[in-house]
């Protein structure tokens, strides 16, 4: 089917917008907040199926990783280092989940990867361009 392996790749951060109003809505501590601000993260994501590795590899060695199954619960971390159980959904070519405070999507557009994260209004969105 179309669009089965559109995720796999890496995409290094590109731009984002209302990264501090958001990080503040979700109360992500200062020294993480300055890690992740305008930071060349790189996004690398493995895609077989419905099955999916996301990593994100930052600056210095430092790097998250969930895996998961669209549409089962998984054991998922956030940005901040919180650990939750969460189900991923595909909608729309979208993959879709809630994270303890906020609402994230993901999506390739145009070849790129654009994360949109919402939180009590503040929208954050992120794009990475495709690297490899």
């Amino acid at each position: 089917p179309k669009g089965t392996m559109a995720f796999s790749g890496k995409y290094e951060f590109e731009g984002d917008e209302n990264y501090d109003a958001f990080v503040q809505k979700i109360g992500l501590p200062s020294d993480k907040v300055e890690m992740g601000r305008n930071c060349k993260i790189v996004t690398e994501v493995v895609q077989n199926g419905n099955d999916f590795t996301w990593t994100q590899h930052f600056p210095g060695g430092h790097t998250t990783t969930n895996t998961f199954t669209v549409g089962t619960e998984a054991d998922m971390e956030t940005m901040g280092g919180k650990k939750f159980k969460a189900t991923v959904k595909l909608e729309d070519g979208k993959l879709v989940v809630d994270f303890p405070n906020y609402h994230h999507t993901a999506e390739i557009s145009g070849g790129k990867l654009v994360e949109i994260s919402t939180s009590s209004g503040v929208v954050y969105k992120r794009t990475s361009k495709k690297i490899a």
